[in-house]
């Protein structure tokens, strides 16, 4: 992801953002983004599915409208075409799925997020777990893959060795390509888990 695009997003989160300090994190406005994208949605309802109050939601759809992301109407949030482009550019670099409880998958929830071409940025995978905990995952773990295979970070052991459903889930709903890193964040909330594993990717991305 070009460096001025996470550059925008984090400004957009940022105090240095015109209006109130903002109440909502990166991953809420990833996701926000996300939902818009899917559908047009209202103030109550965005709010409802990001879980936040609506006063937040109210700050985070004046910065992502003032930024030129999104336009309102009757109908709710869209959009606009510079909106659709940083969301293509977003799309292309990462790519997130549900999975279910396995090895490397321990809580209720667990959301698994891939991030092209971004093995070599990983050393051992602790500061993503923190980045996810302190969004309010319980943890996270994070897999390479790496010469057709998926492997830990440090030690490239082998994932499918100790943790055969984990790797076959991964293998099947994300579809790695060489380089590419993967991380599963849970949570006994599902929104914590995606927050989590949202928080986390963003540590890779630049």
């Amino acid at each position: 992801m070009p460096a001025m695009l996470k550059k925008l997003v984090e400004n957009l989160v940022g105090e240095k953002a015109p209006g109130p300090t903002a109440a909502f994190s990166v991953p809420h406005l990833l996701l926000a983004l996300e939902l818009i994208a899917e559908k047009s949605l209202g103030r109550s309802r965005l709010a409802e599915e990001l879980e936040v109050g609506e006063g937040t939601v109210r700050t985070l759809i004046g910065r992502l409208r003032d930024a030129d992301l999104i336009s309102i109407s009757k109908a709710g949030c869209s959009l606009t075409e510079r909106g659709a482009e940083l969301w293509k550019e977003y799309k292309s670099n990462l790519k997130k799925t549900t999975i279910e409880k396995s090895e490397l998958a321990f809580a209720e929830f667990n959301v698994a997020v891939l991030i092209r071409k971004k093995a070599g940025t990983v050393s051992s995978g602790m500061e993503q777990r923190d980045a996810a905990v302190i969004a309010g995952a319980k943890g996270a773990t994070t897999v390479l893959f790496k010469k057709n295979r998926l492997v830990f970070p440090s030690s490239e052991t082998n994932v499918a060795r100790g943790s055969p459903k984990a790797s076959s889930q991964i293998m099947k709903l994300l579809k790695p390509e060489e380089n590419d890193a993967i991380i599963i964040a849970s949570s006994d909330n599902m929104k914590k888990a995606e927050y989590g594993a949202l928080a986390a990717a963003w540590t890779l991305l630049d």
